[in-house]
């Protein structure tokens, strides 16, 4: 006789890396929309005579719609379900991606990128919490975690990609935008597929379907949970009671502070390697096109030491090297590096920038229950999105009245802040389940749980 084992004690299998497809192509998707914005500024700015602040707009618009795709689809997703909101947000991003080859002036494209924003805010908190409630619970920060590698990959890409066609000529940078259309259609189609979370199908009540979808995938002897989350009924302001409110203050706080400075300078990254002195014959585009590829190896041992050694130090570090690459950054901005020299410690920043950056996944959906789980991812997801599009509508106005020094500085300043407050606040989940993780504030003070009480630096 077959021992009954529960969802998250399956070993790593097919259907894992299935799903970690089908939710990471959202993540490729956004990683590729803010690339490939990047690339098409500094072409299509003579086209419309913009200005730096329509510059800013056009770089903040997709940023801005996260906010409330975010709110709004994570909110959503807790109460109709994960599949149908991960249908939806993608149909609407392919005929937005397309429209964009179409745009006639500055404001429709400020609207079809605030369109965007929305179905790609909408698709972090249907992606994670499908991950994060399929997952074994001893790969469940890898799995995770993995999904911002396909950001990365999708950003590398897209400079890559625009960057290849730069040869089109003045109407390049129309290809470039629409050509968004393409991943996300591929994602689309494969994500026809998926099943329902059958946490979220026990979360209201549906047992019965739910251990029918894991026995089917599974086999008969996997069931569930050895505990099933509340069914009780979804409720946003949730994320700020019983405890849960520490949690989303954290992860608001350390998601802002990390895009922050992260996004304002990925998205004019060719501008600020022109001004390092990198501005002939192409070189800034090919040389963010190198740096996107080589962020993506940080993440490789981020996710591994996840797992090995735990959330905290994976997070706390990080923060604090990067803060310091950035303001070595500055101090030579003006002292005429060689293109290596730059190139190499903008390349050291993007790796720890990127190894952090696995914990936008890994906490908000291990912290909160089933029920509030993709309210809670959308709702972070959204703040830090407001963060960054100020500092990426700011970055161009800084970099031009107090050079690039002061705006280098600036960046390493909040990265300091986001060391800070992980030091402080960031808790440790390794190898628990989501039913335990999901309990840590109540056990916060149960000083008889060491587990719950490690804090490893």
């Amino acid at each position: 006789m077959n021992q009954t084992r529960t969802l998250e004690e399956m070993p790593l299998g097919k259907f894992h890396f299935q799903m970690f497809f089908y939710t990471g192509g959202g993540a490729f998707i956004d990683g590729y929309v803010i690339g490939i914005i990047a690339v098409a500024l500094s072409i299509l700015q003579p086209d419309f005579d913009m200005s730096l602040t329509v510059m800013g707009l056009v770089g903040m618009a997709t940023l801005i719609g996260m906010f409330f795709g975010g709110i709004i689809g994570g909110y959503l997703t807790d109460i109709i379900g994960r599949k149908k909101m991960f249908i939806l947000d993608l149909v609407v991003f392919v005929i937005a991606s397309v429209l964009q080859y179409f745009a006639n002036d500055a404001t429709e494209l400020i609207i079809l990128r605030f369109i965007l924003g929305v179905a790609v805010g909408a698709d972090y908190p249907i992606a994670g919490t499908f991950m994060a409630e399929f997952s074994p619970k001893k790969n469940r920060g890898a799995l995770l975690g993995g999904l911002v590698a396909l950001w990365y990959v999708g950003y590398g890409v897209s400079y890559l990609v625009g960057y290849l066609m730069l040869a089109l000529g003045d109407d390049s940078w129309r290809w470039m935008l629409a050509s968004s259309a393409v991943p996300a259609l591929i994602i689309l189609l494969a994500r026809l597929k998926m099943p329902e979370s059958p946490l979220w199908l026990a979360s209201k009540g549906r047992e019965k379907e739910a251990n029918a979808i894991i026995q089917r995938i599974f086999g008969e002897n996997v069931v569930l949970s050895e505990k099933l989350d509340s069914t009780e009924k979804t409720s946003f302001m949730d994320m700020f009671k019983n405890g849960y409110g520490k949690w989303t203050v954290f992860i608001a706080l350390f998601w802002t502070l990390q895009i922050s400075p992260s996004f304002a300078i990925a998205t004019y990254i060719p501008e600020v390697l022109g001004q390092f002195g990198f501005a002939d014959g192409n070189k800034e585009y090919l040389g963010s096109a190198i740096m996107s590829l080589f962020y993506i190896a940080g993440l490789l041992p981020a996710i591994y030491l996840v797992e090995k050694v735990g959330r905290r130090p994976v997070l706390v570090w990080p923060f604090l090297i990067s803060a310091i690459i950035l303001t070595v950054l500055g101090i030579t901005s003006n002292l005429h590096m060689s293109f290596a020299f730059t190139i190499t410690l903008f390349v050291l920043y993007g790796m720890f920038n990127t190894g952090m950056s696995i914990h936008q996944w890994i906490y908000p959906n291990e912290l909160f229950p089933t029920k509030i789980r993709g309210t809670a991812m959308g709702f972070c997801t959204g703040v830090s999105r407001i963060g960054s599009s100020i500092s990426t509508f700011l970055f161009p106005m800084i970099l031009s009245k107090y050079g690039l020094d002061v705006t280098l500085y600036i960046c390493a300043a909040l990265f300091f802040i986001g060391f800070l407050v992980s030091a402080v606040m960031a808790p440790e989940t390794r190898n628990m389940s989501l039913a335990e993780t999901s309990a840590l504030n109540k056990a916060s003070n149960n000083s008889g749980s060491s587990k719950n009480k490690e804090m490893i630096l």
